[in-house]
């Protein structure tokens, strides 16, 4: 029992480590909290599911497909919500608003599109069977999702910690006037973050949506809870730190439903935030951040 609910908390864990890093990349760059961030995730289940019920196509091309059209909307709403804001030097409360705002509009509009009911993925993507170890069970599609978290998460590390693009990223984190002083293109730059972000969050929908087979238009108003919790655990902005909360708050919740109830487990995200804002607001991996006069 254990070892099997372990297995599962990975599994889970390991979806939202990837919805966690992709929100920790927006906010850690950006330093807006980006609640638009919700509907990524939602629209690249959406996609992901019109393409393997309206196309035909395997799971492996419809997780691709779905990230790509939800990194594709990040940028466009970055564009059209925040470019403004920061030419203006606006506070992060407007910001905050205007996401706000965009994200209430976008849910109605998605709900009266698609309607409210619960979609589900074709049978075929589940066709693949399952592998066992002693008591233990792996579905096929747990391994899938497990396998795509994390060469994603991987692949967002070695881009921001080893390449030149990631460089100039965290030079703009660090400092916007300085970056520019380098012939660092800023808004470029961050539109490159709006994209990853987006593709991420959206691949997290998809496998998110494949793990409970539940997809619907609010679907990322949930995921938002836990990804504040995630962030604010790992320490904010801390991509490693995202990684490890992420892991943490799935087996909590797995575990807490298997062993206590499953009406618990959506109050572990919200107990996780509020005691690391009492014995550790930094997160795990916070700094605190030197002041000089």
């Amino acid at each position: 029992m254990l070892e099997q609910q372990l297995v599962n908390g990975v599994v889970l864990g390991a979806t939202y480590a990837l919805f966690a890093i992709g929100f920790t990349l927006m906010f850690g760059v950006m330093g807006v909290i980006n609640l638009t961030y919700g509907v990524y995730f939602a629209l690249g289940a959406f996609a992901a599911l019109w393409s393997t019920q309206g196309l035909g196509l395997p799971i492996w091309a419809a997780l691709p497909l779905g990230a790509l059209i939800a990194g594709v909307l990040a940028v466009v709403l970055d564009t059209l919500l925040l470019t403004r804001l920061r030419k203006a030097k606006a506070p992060e409360l407007a910001s905050l608003m205007v996401t706000l705002g965009a994200t209430l509009f976008l849910y109605a509009g998605m709900a009266a599109a698609l309607g409210t009911e619960i979609r589900r993925f074709p049978a075929a993507v589940f066709s693949g069977g399952a592998y066992s170890l002693g008591d233990v069970r792996v579905a096929t599609t747990q391994l899938l999702i497990l396998a795509a978290a994390i060469v994603l998460m991987l692949a967002l590390l070695a881009l921001v910690r080893g390449s030149r693009i990631g460089l100039a990223i965290r030079a703009v984190a660090e400092n916007p006037d300085a970056a520019a002083l380098m012939g660092i293109n800023g808004a470029l730059m961050l539109r490159v973050v709006s994209f990853l972000s987006g593709a991420i969050g959206g691949a997290a929908g998809v496998l998110v949506g494949l793990n409970f087979n539940a997809i619907q238009p609010f679907m990322g108003e949930h995921m938002m809870l836990r990804g504040f919790a995630v962030i604010i655990v790992g320490g904010l902005g801390d991509l490693r730190g995202a990684l490890l909360a992420g892991l943490l708050l799935g087996l909590a919740e797995v575990l807490t439903a298997a062993y206590l109830s499953s009406t618990l487990k959506d109050m572990i995200a919200f107990a996780l935030l509020v005691a690391t804002l009492w014995f550790r607001p930094l997160g795990l991996f916070g700094r605190a951040a030197a002041k000089r006069a």
